[in-house]
């Protein structure tokens, strides 16, 4: 399975790039996958409405020039549906068996994601109600994404 993180932006802190690091190490017995990070849109701390649509829209265009056609997609928003670690593995295990050997998370930037990628993605998935950054996402999601294949594969992974 090829599996890609699409993402607004570098991750800078050293703590992250380390968790996740180890996560694709271990991850790799299992799946090839890829993070892919588009530029986000500079903005001044306060903006309008029509500003953050325009923001969103920018970084909206570079993500979906990233997405591979045949993706499947899924974007991480907050009024997503929340899933188990459980439903996620089985979510994934029957992309795999119904042929969708690709598969595309896409976590957006401060602001969010755009309606058109929004439009573009097979499902929504959130973590939480709450909010959080979204760099911290990325070590959050390929844990979990590491964790389904454990799951999959009826290998042992703490509760």
């Amino acid at each position: 399975m090829n599996i890609s993180i699409i993402t607004v932006g570098k991750l800078k802190e050293k703590y992250l790039k380390q968790g996740i690091d180890e996560y694709l190490k271990r991850l790799s017995a299992y799946a090839k996958m890829d993070i892919i990070e588009v530029p986000d849109e500079k903005a001044p701390e306060e903006l309008s409405e029509s500003e953050m649509l325009k923001v969103k829209q920018k970084e909206g265009e570079r993500i979906l020039a990233k997405i591979n056609p045949d993706a499947h997609v899924i974007a991480l928003a907050i009024d997503g549906k929340m899933k188990s670690s459980e439903e996620l593995a089985d979510g994934i295990d029957k992309l795999a068996t119904y042929g969708k050997s690709k598969v595309a998370f896409v976590i957006g930037g401060s602001l969010g994601l755009s309606e058109e990628v929004l439009k573009r993605a097979d499902e929504k998935l959130s973590f939480s109600k709450m909010t959080f950054p979204h760099q911290l996402m990325r070590l959050v999601l390929v844990e979990q994404v590491y964790r389904a294949f454990r799951i999959i594969r009826g290998e042992p992974y703490h509760k």
